[in-house]
Formats: C-alpha cells, structure tokens, sequence
C-alpha cells in the first residue's frame, strides 16, 4: 500500500474517531455523519488551537490528532446546531 492511501486512510480513521466521541457527548450519530463531522472537524480543531496558540500536552500524535478533532467536531456540532435553529 502506498504511503499516500496509508496517510489517508489513518485520517479517516482519526476523523471518525472523533465525530464518534463528539457524538458521544453532544448526540447525534451515525457511521457517514460521524466521519464527515470529525473530517472537518480536524480542520476546524486545528485551526482554531493554533489561532489560540494552544498546543495540548500529549506526547502521543496519533491521540493529539483525535483530541483535536474532537474538538474541531464539537465546536462544528455546535455552530451547525446554532445555524440550524
């Protein structure tokens, strides 16, 4: 397998992982909905951390990743919910 696919297969891992925790704590859910939502939820996550200058204390890079995910997809649960209404 290509080092490309393998990147991106463990992006979708990753983005999954973290619209399931977000689903977790805010409801929702569902396999296509949760990977979408922690997908872009990555970006977000990202962004906004590093326009804070928040850098999070855990030595691991696969775990850093889906903490910040989740948290991109928390925040973009939030902002869709807000729009929504």
């Amino acid at each position: 397998m290509s080092p490309e696919i393998s990147a991106l297969l463990v992006f979708l891992a990753i983005g999954l992982v973290a619209g399931w925790l977000a689903s977790l704590v805010l409801g929702g859910g569902g396999l296509l909905r949760n990977l979408i939502v922690g997908v872009i939820g990555a970006f977000v996550g990202g962004y906004v951390l590093s326009l804070a200058g928040v850098s999070l204390p855990i030595d691991n890079p696969f775990f850093s990743q889906v903490i910040t995910a989740t948290i991109g997809a928390l925040i973009v649960i939030v902002v869709a919910r807000v729009i929504a209404r």
